[in-house]
């Protein structure tokens, strides 16, 4: 009936998400003028994953990716986005600063990305549009942010504790590399082997034959491409006689 009529109305028991689905494989429109439906929620929902998508394109080329570029042109591998939103006061104790390491977390003042991250839903949809981007190790969420200081409270020896005010505000987390802390090579330890003086008399001089050879670190293709320990084992030399 879209054919003739230019509207397609959903089924009893077809899902909404199905029909956006074969719209998307149809290449037909979805939007509130092409499909007709009782479940107006569901409909509802496509119309504002939509919407909510073009809205994080603009957030992530305007402000987003620039949080991610200042922090790998610093050497950085990974980003910690925090979004303040517009009137947010960061006002810290510089000889006590929070002790938690926010002081390295990238700072957004965007009331519009700070409203937008609010919904469990968008933040769904942003994490599965920065996926296609290329990014991993993605988490988005809310968490506790220290804007100023509350009071000071003084501890003995005259040590000084600053108790800070906390808000709750969206954040992003992100890599552009492989899993944190995995090396693409393997690398094996190096076993030294003791020496004594002498190996024709007690106390003599001269390496001592552990009855394995130390294997150096050596990168994995180096191992690969070298000959094998079968091969090596002719060229060690024979300290038994």
């Amino acid at each position: 009936s879209f054919y003739q009529t230019g509207v397609m109305k959903c089924p009893d028991g077809v899902l909404v998400a199905e029909l956006r689905e074969a719209c998307d494989y149809l290449c037909i429109n979805f939007n509130a003028s092409t499909v007709k439906c009782r479940d107006l929620s569901a409909l509802l929902h496509e119309l504002s994953n939509d919407g909510a998508r073009r809205q994080f394109e603009g957030f992530l080329e305007e402000l987003v990716l620039p949080a991610m570029v200042a922090c790998a042109q610093g050497g950085e591998r990974e980003c910690h986005i925090v979004v303040l939103a517009d009137d947010d006061i960061v006002d810290w104790d510089h000889e006590n600063p929070p002790p938690m390491g926010e002081e390295y977390s990238q700072i957004l003042y965007s009331s519009k990305l700070y409203r937008f991250l609010k919904y469990i839903e968008n933040r769904d949809v942003a994490k599965a549009l920065l996926k296609e981007r290329g990014l991993k190790n993605i988490r988005i969420g809310i968490e506790g942010y220290p804007t100023c200081k509350e009071k000071v409270k003084r501890r003995p020896g005259g040590r000084s504790e600053v108790i800070y005010n906390y808000v709750q505000r969206p954040f992003i987390q992100l890599s552009w590399e492989k899993e944190e802390g995995k090396s693409r090579h393997v690398d094996f330890q190096c076993v030294r082997s003791k020496s004594v003086p002498n190996l024709s008399a007690p106390g003599g001089g001269g390496p001592a034959w552990t009855g394995v050879p130390s294997t150096p670190q050596v990168d994995e293709l180096d191992r690969l491409n070298g000959p094998t320990p079968s091969r090596l084992l002719p060229l060690l030399p024979d300290y038994s006689q």
